[in-house]
């Protein structure tokens, strides 16, 4: 009997939420489930990532490496398209001149989406400059406008952060996006 309520209870836990699906009706289009999920354009494809096939190391990676800022920007987007904007925001440098002014204007202008969401290249080569380093990682955005429209745009994140350099701080020796240049 105990087993039964057990396994009752661990069913419940796992099934779905019975809460209605979120609609675009502020933004004036169809519920948002009435859409099929938009599908990334597929990598070596014109608008895709580039067709890489060289094996990723499941190996733990170093946070100050270029993987390092390659998670940075996964977690970026995969904010947005939780639409946890105020985390999204935080994860630019507070120093960059492409920074949006503040998190309000930037949550404004993601909110007209009804879904966001990015697929991330294998990032380039660490640079350095002037006690810093910076790093390019390629990104495909994908998803839907509040109209329906679908659309993808492929760029890249340049990321920085300070060396390990006497006096930097824990914060500063943190990748932080500098730019994202999206067409």
């Amino acid at each position: 009997m105990r087993r039964a309520i057990l396994l009752s209870l661990a069913l419940t836990a796992c099934s779905p939420p019975k809460t209605p699906p979120p609609t675009s009706a502020s933004a004036g289009g169809p519920p948002v489930s009435s859409y099929t999920p938009v599908q990334p354009i597929a990598p070596g494809a014109p608008g895709g990532l580039p067709d890489d096939r060289t094996p990723i190391s499941e190996a733990p990676y170093n946070a100050a490496g270029a993987q390092g800022a390659a998670n940075v920007v996964q977690t970026y987007f995969a904010l947005i398209g939780e639409k946890k904007y105020a985390l999204a925001y935080a994860l630019w440098d507070p120093g960059a001149a492409a920074r949006p002014a503040v998190v309000a204007d930037f949550a404004r202008n993601l909110a007209s989406y009804l879904e966001y969401r990015a697929q991330v290249g294998a990032p380039g080569s660490v640079q350095g400059a002037a006690g810093s380093s910076f790093v390019n990682v390629p990104v495909q955005v994908y998803g839907r406008r509040a109209g329906g429209s679908e659309f993808h745009s492929l760029g890249r994140v340049t990321l920085r952060r300070v060396n390990d350099v006497p006096g930097s701080t824990l914060q500063q020796r943190a990748w932080r996006i500098q730019a994202i240049e999206l067409p």
